[in-house]
């Protein structure tokens, strides 16, 4: 359910989304408010929702995944039973990082993030060991990232 956010909630919003670690006095002078108001603001948007969680963004590289893959992922088997398992199964893989549901030609596509090669192969027989109903696992690696943001457009 999309929530009604007003410009401060916006500004607000697109603020944390640069840096989470601000002070609230500082956001609070931002957006014109005093910091009650604006506590209140933030403990709306959490309790809403839209506010989901506060976290660090790590880089990749230095901390050694940084080989990108996407697999796609087709199934025969499109039962809400299969689904479950599937989606707990991959639940549980660390080295994914996004997972979905897809329309068109692939049933799923997932972003993996693992060391090397060498690692993403480990990772590739896990994943088809680890469920039956796989009819054609796809992949593809980026050589590049060109842009990466998890900045919602506000």
């Amino acid at each position: 359910m999309k929530i009604n956010l007003d410009k401060t909630d916006r500004l607000l919003l697109g603020m944390l989304q640069k840096d989470a670690t601000q002070s609230l006095a500082d956001l609070a002078e931002a957006v014109n408010l005093t910091t009650t108001p604006c506590w209140k603001r933030l403990k709306r948007l959490e309790e809403s929702g839209v506010l989901r969680q506060r976290v660090a963004l790590l880089d990749p590289e230095k901390v050694g995944v940084a080989f990108t893959a996407f697999v796609q992922i087709k199934t025969s088997d499109h039962s809400e039973k299969w689904y479950r398992r599937f989606s707990e199964t991959v639940e549980d893989f660390a080295e994914v990082m996004e997972f979905y549901r897809m329309a068109g030609e692939y049933d799923y596509m997932m972003k993996v993030q693992v060391e090397d090669m060498g690692a993403f192969d480990r990772f590739y027989k896990k994943l088809v060991n680890s469920i039956e109903g796989l009819t054609n696992v796809t992949s593809t690696f980026a050589m590049e990232s060109l842009k990466y943001t998890t900045a919602l457009p506000l």
